[in-house]
């Protein structure tokens, strides 16, 4: 199983099959794909983002101060490339 706890920091990330989620303090971003197969491997992948996504909606509904919509993300800035 995943070791993520949604919405606990703005770093960790975890993949399942293909499917990247990456946490977020505001928002868990999930991007990619994944294939829940009928076999063991499937079976593993589909307990995986069962739990995340079970658990993420845990959060959300003890959370009594949700707002309606969560802003939308900050955009990076520009780093200066250290090579030049």
């Amino acid at each position: 199983m995943t070791t993520l706890k949604p919405f606990a920091d703005d770093a960790a990330s975890v993949m399942i099959g293909e499917l990247t989620v990456e946490n977020g303090t505001d928002r868990v971003a999930l991007y990619g794909s994944i294939d829940l197969t009928r076999d063991k491997q499937g079976l593993a992948h589909a307990r995986a983002l069962a739990a995340l996504v079970g658990e993420a909606i845990q959060l959300l509904e003890a959370d009594t101060s949700l707002p309606d919509a969560a802003p939308p993300p900050v955009a990076s800035g520009t780093v200066k490339n250290s090579f030049e």
